[in-house]
């Protein structure tokens, strides 16, 4: 789009994504030079819109970034009281006692928190500290000179349904800055041109992970306990894919039930939607949230690949943070004190750069102090419970992935090593002809619900006469490719009813609904074919989370 004329504005730091790890790096710049000019590009209708976390917030990147928070009324209103995991059986659940655990297993000191509204305090701080912030502003663009990042495109509004500019079309601006930081969350469209574009995963596992499902449900207050976090494995997954469940009492007689699915499952017959409403059927869940009502739902994709995953972080003139690398501890389901921690440590980087002259170049020292300082320490310890998991399976996992945890810990060596993640999880997924079909059974609008309904509660909207923001690559793999092998898997690991294959009398025919999408990225990681394209749509579209 390079013939498009567009204003420009010039800032010092351009930040895409007003996630922990943006407005982290957004906070720190300002508080190490306030003259700095900084501004932080949001594609929600507004902060935290598109924000969707479990969450259980260890609060180090708080308190390294922000020590007075209490003061300054942080949302961090729910300490963790008590620590639940159970393994599931159809009809019952074993409790898994703590005592064996690691000590970094242990959520002691940690807080419920509606990440979205802790996104939401944090933009008002850097606001404060003067950092522009704007919402409803998509990047759909990097902006290139010579072998640098230069800025991004933001705020093009009112392209045609093809694709093209039309008389209406607002073309955006070009923001330039020093130095460019992505942190747009897991699967970030920006991101993953730079990771293809410059190689960045030369050298590194390939990153892996999960979907992430998440509902709010306001319960019986009798059965309420606020400061309870549960995790839960086994049932209804088993052998099938890899996985587990978090329900966490916050306040006001509010419980976050969610589902997590790894991703590298094979059997493209798996739905992962399914399998989160038919979890809410056991008999212990059931119990809990009987007499309530769901007030919300929404979907994330995880990056779980970690320490071994994360790609090269910096090319000239940009730098990925948080999510955008992939820095999630997955054995404590915990990912944004680090997010946090990283926009910190690129915000010194850059302050250290600016200051000595430079501009454009390789922020070196914000990767190695990723790589060798706490975020890397944090993850190095757990890097083996996933690949674990993947060969070997949840219970041997369990056992030796507990003994590496303690190794780790203990004596900072592990008995195997850094294991490897193998393919894809794109890759990993099987023909359908090698697994058997699985029966769900029928949601009953009480506990379960189908996607489209819940989808409702997810407060989604995009502006129809927009061009569709997935691509096809090819638009005849879905039909001639992917139903014959794979039975479309699309139609099922789309946690949101995006993909359908219809046959109005023609033949089959894979249908679009882009206005249902949450933004999860799904399909832009598990289509075995690769054949679908995440693109960011015009700024504000998309869900609206209320407090995820």
């Amino acid at each position: 789009m390079s013939e498009i004329e567009r204003e420009a504005m010039e800032y010092d730091v351009v930040i895409v994504g007003a996630g922990p790890a943006g407005l982290s790096a957004a906070i720190r710049l300002k508080q190490l030079d306030p003259e700095l000019q900084v501004v932080v590009l949001e594609k929600g209708s507004e902060v935290g819109a598109h924000i969707l976390s479990g969450a259980v917030l260890d609060p180090c990147g708080l308190d390294a970034l922000i020590p007075d928070w209490k003061e300054k009324g942080a949302p961090l209103n729910t300490p963790v009281k008590e620590d639940n995991f159970y393994m599931l059986g159809e009809a019952g659940e074993i409790r898994v006692p703590n005592w064996p655990m690691p000590s970094l297993m242990d959520n002691h000191g940690n807080y419920i928190v509606s990440m979205g509204n802790v996104c939401r305090w944090m933009a008002e701080q850097a606001e404060e500290l003067g950092v522009e912030v704007f919402p409803g502003m998509s990047c759909s663009e990097l902006v290139y000179e010579g072998d640098r990042v230069k800025g991004v495109v933001a705020g093009v509004f009112g392209l045609e349904p093809d694709g093209s500019y039309g008389p209406n079309t607002e073309p955006g601006m070009e923001l330039h800055g020093k130095y460019v930081f992505l942190s747009e969350g897991v699967r970030g469209s920006l991101s993953k041109e730079l990771i293809q574009k410059y190689d960045l995963s030369k050298g590194h596992e390939p990153q892996k992970f999960g979907i992430g499902m998440k509902e709010i449900w306001e319960i019986d207050p009798a059965k309420h306990r606020e400061g309870t976090v549960t995790h839960t494995m086994g049932w209804p997954l088993g052998g099938n894919a890899g996985g587990g469940s978090f329900i966490y009492h916050l306040e006001n007689n509010q419980v976050y039930v969610g589902f997590v699915v790894h991703l590298n499952y094979q059997n493209p017959h798996l739905f992962p939607y399914m399998e989160f409403q038919r979890f809410k059927h056991h008999p212990m869940v059931a119990e809990l949230l009987e007499g309530g009502k769901r007030v919300a739902y929404g979907a994330r994709a995880i990056s779980e690949g970690g320490y071994q995953s994360m790609p090269k972080m910096v090319v000239p003139g940009a730098a990925m943070l948080g999510c955008s690398v992939g820095m999630v501890n997955v054995p404590r389901i915990k990912g944004n004190h680090n997010a946090m921690l990283s926009g910190m440590a690129a915000a010194e980087a850059a302050f250290e750069a600016i200051k000595a002259g430079r501009e454009g170049d390789e922020l070196t020292t914000y990767e190695d102090e990723v790589r060798s300082g706490a975020i890397g320490k944090d993850l190095k310890k757990v890097r083996n419970v996933k690949p674990m998991w993947s060969k070997w399976g949840m219970l041997p996992s369990l056992a030796l992935g507990g003994l590496d945890m303690w190794t780790n810990q203990l004596f900072g060596f592990s008995f195997f090593g850094t294991l490897s993640h193998g393919k894809t999880d794109a890759a990993a997924t099987g023909e359908a002809s090698k697994f058997k079909k699985i029966d769900y059974p029928k949601p009953d609008g009480k506990l379960s619900f189908d996607r489209l309904t819940n989808v409702s509660f997810s407060f989604t909207n995009h502006e129809e006469s927009q061009p569709c923001h997935l691509k096809l690559k090819d638009p005849s793999i879905p039909i001639s490719v992917n139903l014959p092998k794979y039975d479309e898997p699309a139609q099922r690991y789309c946690p949101a009813g995006v993909y359908e294959v219809v046959d109005k009398g023609q033949g089959p025919e894979f249908v679009i609904n882009f206005q249902n999408c949450v933004h999860c990225k799904t399909c832009d990681i598990k289509d075995p074919s690769q054949n679908i394209n995440w693109e960011t749509p015009q700024g504000g579209d998309g869900p609206n989370y209320p407090n995820m």
